[in-house]
């Protein structure tokens, strides 16, 4: 709680929502008036990444945000002949280049709090630009613990 910032109920109210009961796709928070994390966007089931990540950035090029996604994907392990779906659940932070410092500091000293607040959620990622952000870039992130 270095930055003093707090989590709104809302956001593990939105959390539990996504992870027990697959109501949403995904939720995108931002921290209001530099006190609270709050829920900014939540996303129907059958919502994409790519409009994941439009909302990410609905705020402007000097906006950050945190955005927590269900993404699905298949895995097949070596040695078997049938895919598997898999579901995991991570958190990002988005902080472009192009924001202001007194910002980025801001919500990179806040994400701690937004993280232990959110138990279960497999990943983080921090991302800068969109080629950190992609779907293929957080795809292999996640890839990177599932056994072959």
């Amino acid at each position: 709680m270095a930055s003093g910032v707090t989590v709104a109920d809302a956001c593990k109210t939105t959390y539990e929502e996504i992870k027990k009961d697959k109501k949403h796709r995904y939720v995108i928070f931002h921290i209001k008036d530099e006190k609270q994390i709050d829920v900014e966007v939540i996303a129907p089931r059958e919502a994409t990444y790519d409009a994941f990540l439009e909302d990410l950035q609905k705020g402007g090029p000097e906006e950050c945000r945190y955005g927590l996604f269900d993404f699905e994907y298949t895995h097949q392990c070596q040695g078997t002949s049938e895919a598997s779906k898999k579901q995991k659940l991570f958190l990002m932070s988005w902080c472009p280049d192009t924001a202001r410092v007194k910002k980025k500091m801001l919500y990179s000293s806040s994400f701690d709090a937004l993280k232990k607040s959110l138990v279960g959620v497999h990943k983080s990622v921090q991302a800068t630009d969109l080629a950190e952000a992609s779907e293929e870039a957080v795809e292999e992130k996640l890839r990177a613990n599932d056994r072959n």
